[in-house]
């Protein structure tokens, strides 16, 4: 889900529509009696496989054209109105949400290459500081980038791919100021903080070294679908205009990622699409070199590369080993015949991810829809055992590890309840040591306050449904206490139950949070993807009511007081919610939707389609689109009450279109049969993530929180 046309168009046109929101934002009034802006109708006809659609608010893709830029203001004048009477309210949530923030915080510092990194955030100020120091945390601090004074001047701003040369002096960066996600690839040498003129426009942000510190190997993005489909190799110095294309991905359905092994000793090139995988690899010290395919693609099978010593390690699907094992190869044979196996398939854990020493390997695993470590020595593979983690319900992740001689094994912990931690684990004597723990600040928050825990519903085939909850110890369940059911369910991403300070505003007020690990996430591994994609994607949607019943069942809560959350293709969740649900939920709120799922997937010339296909099908093929049709949220827009419903988009989306709530906005305007209002606020300035600065971020989450303690008349007696 990404989006087109060219840069230097959406440069001029921000800056056409900033000053435009700006105004808006200082002319907020309130009307008594506000009407909901009527979209026109143009109907446009929509054929395929004999069938015909009627759009009529297609006109709205017009990005550019004048009357679409002001239908997108009058809705944000109609939001305003509607909400008016919550702007103190909205501002007092971000005041609290902000005052549990420690301002000035400072990351975990990682050492590799000689030199400590750290992420710094000073006082009042919305972006990172990155530092770094010379062998020791008390030499003197170099800075590398103050994205503040980056950011000055910019509505957005977005700093990624830092990568330093292998010599420490050089260091690659890539910026976007459009929210679009097409970065600009720019050096600066640390010696003497000159910003070089090498600019590469148009990239995925991502560049890799050559161990000569001259070479840089990047990833462009097609101008128009913004798929990442080559790979340039630039010089240091040299017009960007005669940088060679190294490889073009040429397939449709495969985007292209480019990283360096853990050893350092090679380059690598990825392509892939959902279901199939290939690498290339080339020595860092050999940048004129050719790239040699680890495995060509075969259709189905899936496999990612890392390297150490004299071997490439690979985790993969090959033999039907759905939930992924580890083997390895040596650096001359590389080829699925050759592979040896280190950790084996097993049906009821998934391996998720390695992390390679030169005396250990860890790998990542979820079994029951919890994460794991798997710690495995070299020698003595029987002494392998598992970390101790606490919890019923927890999230933890494999952190920075560079330095494959380490015996310091960092991860990170959190859960509901237990704010975000990162330990050292000591390898060789088992010992751990707790390195930093969020701060909340505040006073109000204690863990000892609150429940978690995990229950199973029984969705309609039967399938066992996990969800996990918090909310504020000593609550009874009698069906009054309003709920928020957030969920995703899609790509395989998995939404692993951490501590949020920010839900703390509406927990503290009698919410219960409950996330649904719903299928088409891997919460309980890849044949739970499976069952969530494609045709079987509609599982998708009723576990998500099913799991909802089940809390109402259960006197968690209620219809009255039951709300819906999710966004991009967690709004295609709630779209559909919404189309066959809609007498269980209070109020939804759906942020960047994916709702016109048809429309979208016909057409090339946008993201979300060729290389989505193996997601949801391909609905040039009548049976995907028959399926399609049958669900998609805009096509199924029908005459009958609908919740509540806030409904969020950033107009430079580079990933879900904003014509697409827009279109759905309109057409759920005109086709429902309740008096319930659909608010629209469209972020003028942002892209598919919202808000760059981190607290212009929390005066978003203020804009949903209030909307829904509005529903409840809390606003009132809780003000």
């Amino acid at each position: 889900m990404k989006n087109q046309t060219r840069l230097s168009i959406f440069i001029l046109c921000i800056s056409c529509l900033t000053s435009t929101f700006a105004f808006q934002k200082n002319q907020q009034t309130v009307s008594s009696n506000p009407v909901p802006p009527k979209a026109k109708k143009i109907n446009k006809e929509l054929r395929i496989h004999n069938d015909v659609r009627i759009d009529e608010y297609y006109w709205m893709r017009n990005r550019d054209a004048d009357n679409v830029v002001a239908h997108m203001n009058a809705e944000n004048e109609y939001y305003y109105s509607i909400t008016g009477h919550t702007k103190d309210f909205q501002e007092k949530l971000f005041q609290e949400m902000k005052g549990r923030i420690k301002e000035d915080n400072t990351s975990v510092p990682y050492k590799t290459n000689g030199y400590w990194y750290q992420t710094k955030y000073a006082i009042g100020k919305e972006y990172p500081i990155y530092i770094r120091k010379k062998e020791t945390l008390e030499a003197p601090e170099e800075l590398l980038f103050n994205c503040n004074e980056e950011a000055e001047g910019h509505a957005y701003f977005a700093m990624r791919g830092l990568r330093v040369s292998p010599d420490n002096r050089m260091l690659a960066f890539a910026v976007d100021t459009v929210s679009r996600r097409q970065y600009v690839l720019g050096f600066k040498d640390l010696t003497t903080g000159r910003i070089l003129e090498d600019k590469i426009e148009n990239t995925s942000g991502t560049a890799v070294w050559a161990n000569d510190n001259k070479t840089v190997f990047y990833v462009k993005k097609d101008p128009v679908t913004l798929r990442t489909d080559r790979i340039f190799k630039h010089t240091l110095g040299t017009p960007v205009s005669e940088d060679k294309e190294i490889y073009n991905e040429k397939d449709e359905t495969y985007n292209l990622g480019l990283y360096r092994t853990k050893s350092k000793k090679y380059i690598v090139i990825g392509s892939n699409s959902t279901t199939t995988s290939e690498y290339r690899v080339l020595p860092t010290d050999d940048p004129d070199g050719d790239f040699k395919i680890v495995q060509p693609r075969t259709r189905g099978l899936e496999y990612g590369v890392d390297h150490l010593g004299s071997y490439f390690y690979i985790v993969t699907n090959e033999g039907d080993a759905t939930n992924f094992k580890v083997v390895r190869t040596a650096e001359d044979k590389t080829e699925k015949e050759n592979w040896e196996v280190i950790v084996p398939h097993r049906k009821d854990v998934l391996v998720e991810d390695i992390t390679l020493y030169t005396d250990y390997l860890i790998v990542t695993e979820r079994s029951n829809g919890l994460n794991r470590f798997w710690i495995q020595p070299w020698e003595n593979k029987e002494d392998g055992y598992y970390l101790p983690l606490e919890g019923e319900t927890y999230d933890c992740y494999a952190s920075i590890n560079p330095d494959p001689d380490s015996e310091i094994f960092r991860y990170g912990y959190s859960s509901l309840t237990t704010p975000w931690s990162t330990y050292d684990y000591n390898l060789m004597d088992k010992t751990q040591e707790l390195k930093k723990q969020q701060e909340v600040l505040g006073g109000a928050f204690d863990p000892n306050n609150y429940v978690s825990e995990r229950i199973w519903a029984t969705a309609r085939d039967g399938v066992k449904v996990p969800i996990s909850l918090i909310y504020r110890k000593g609550l009874q369940k009698d069906g009054s206490h309003p709920v928020l059911q957030y969920g995703y369910g899609s790509y395989g991403v998995t939404s692993d139950p951490t501590f949020s300070s920010v839900r703390l505003s509406l927990l503290d007020r009698g919410f219960i949070f409950a996330i649904t690990h719903i299928r088409g996430g891997e919460y309980m591994g890849r044949p739970w993807y499976d069952d969530g994609k494609m045709l079987k994607k509609k599982n998708t949607f009723t576990d998500f009511i099913d799991a909802g019943k089940y809390l109402i069942d259960q006197k968690y809560t209620s219809p009255q007081h039951m709300y819906a959350y999710g966004g991009s293709a967690g709004g295609l969740l709630m779209g559909a919610v919404a189309n066959m649900a809609p007498d269980q939920y209070n109020g939804i709120i759906a942020a960047v939707p994916f709702v016109d799922v048809v429309t979208t997937m016909l057409d090339e010339d946008i993201p979300l389609t060729t290389g989505e296909y193996d997601e949801w099908g391909n609905p040039n093929e009548k049976k995907y689109y028959e399926y399609m049709k049958s669900y998609s949220p805009y096509d199924n827009v029908t005459a009958q009450a609908y919740p509540h419903m806030l409904i969020l988009t950033g107009y430079h989306d580079s990933q879900v279109q904003y014509w697409e709530p827009a279109k759905w906005v309109a057409r759920l305007r005109d086709r429902k049969t309740d008096t319930r209002p659909v608010l629209f606020h469209i972020n003028m300035d942002a892209g598919h993530g919202g808000a760059s600065g981190r607290f212009e971020a929390l005066k978003e989450v203020a804009e949903e929180y209030t909307f829904l303690l509005d529903l409840e008349n809390k606003i009132d007696k809780l003000n």
